[in-house]
This record gives structure tokens, C-alpha cells and sequence, in this order.
């Protein structure tokens, strides 16, 4: 049974380790390979946001709700992230800095049950393609609320300085489109 509690004490516990992302890597994988209890837990997504399970200035666990079609523009993190997705599925696109600016090198899926640990260089744009709520547990080496980052202007790719609010009021605003809400009665079998 997963409990909100187990989880972020084997995250902690996990810190004490030589190589902690690799070790929380594996716990978010088997919480994610469980997505009906962990919906169950922090309850079935139906409404797109960013939600705190645990903030330390070493660790946060954050539950991300997507909307259906929803996209965040290209950031980095500055710190190590496991993205462990239990109901729906994300689309990565990764990019590097280059002379010339932003350049897109890479894209992948994460599916429900899997869990991929990024690096702190890591720059990406997250995409949900379905036409329901996709929903992750992104665990951080850090917190993520209060470390200097950067964000990419989605149309011009120009970097910026990383603002929690936009990307809070993304959430927001995504919740307000109507396919958010047909959307919302979906549920965990």
C-alpha cells in the first residue's frame, strides 16, 4: 500500500546514500508501478496543478497534475529530478545551450510505471498528449521552490530567469480550457 508518509521518509532516508537520485529513482518506479494506490493516496487527478508533498532544502516531492493537451515551456531544474508518472504519460523534449541559443536534441515518453532520473543540466519541455489527466510524483535533489533556474520563452526560446508564478498560473489557466473539464470525471479503475 503506498503511503504519502513511506515515501517521503525513504526519500530522506535515501539522501544518506553516495548516489540518492539513483536510490529515490527505484522508490518513485515502485510507486509509480502501483498508480492506482498513489491516486488513491493523493487523491485521482482532476484538476491540473502543482502540488507540495514534501519541502526540504534538500529534497522536495511535488505531485504534478497535467491537463489533457497540456505543455510547459523549456526550463531547467539546477538539480538532479525523478519523474515518476502513475496515471497517463508525459512527452520530454530536450534541448542544450548552444553559441546560437536553444537547441532541441532529444524527445521521450514516460509512461505510467516508469521513472526517469534527469541530471542537474537537464534544460526540457514537458507535453501531456492525451485526452486525460496525466499525473507524476517529481522528486527534486533540492528545493525547488527556491533555487535560482531558467525558463525559455516558448515561442522565441530567449532565456529568462525561472518564475514559479508563471509557470503556477500555467496550471491555472490549463484547468480553465473546457477539455480540462470533460476530462475531469475520469478515475482510476
Amino acid at each position: 500500500m503506498f503511503s504519502t508518509d513511506e515515501l517521503i521518509a525513504d526519500c530522506r532516508g535515501s539522501l544518506q546514500t553516495s548516489a540518492p537520485e539513483r536510490v529515490i529513482q527505484q522508490i518513485a518506479r515502485r510507486a509509480a508501478s502501483n498508480g492506482a494506490q498513489v491516486a488513491r493516496a493523493l487523491g485521482a487527478p482532476s484538476r491540473s496543478g502543482i502540488f507540495s508533498v514534501y519541502q526540504s532544502a534538500e529534497l522536495t516531492i511535488l505531485n504534478i497534475v497535467w491537463a489533457p493537451g497540456m505543455s510547459i515551456h523549456p526550463h531547467d531544474h539546477k538539480m538532479w529530478a525523478v519523474i515518476a508518472v502513475y496515471e497517463g504519460r508525459e512527452e520530454n523534449t530536450f534541448y542544450e545551450r548552444t553559441a546560437a541559443g536553444l537547441l532541441r536534441t532529444s524527445s521521450t515518453s514516460v509512461f505510467a510505471g516508469d521513472a526517469v532520473l534527469l541530471d542537474a543540466n537537464v534544460i526540457h519541455a514537458v507535453t501531456n498528449p492525451l485526452r486525460r489527466f496525466t499525473a507524476a510524483l517529481q522528486i527534486y535533489g533540492g528545493d525547488f521552490f527556491n533555487v535560482a533556474r531558467s525558463e525559455f520563452d516558448p515561442v522565441t526560446l530567449a532565456e529568462r530567469p525561472f518564475n514559479i508564478e508563471r509557470a503556477k498560473a500555467a496550471f491555472v489557466d490549463a484547468n480553465q480550457r473546457p477539455s480540462a473539464d470533460v476530462v475531469a470525471s475520469v478515475r482510476l479503475a
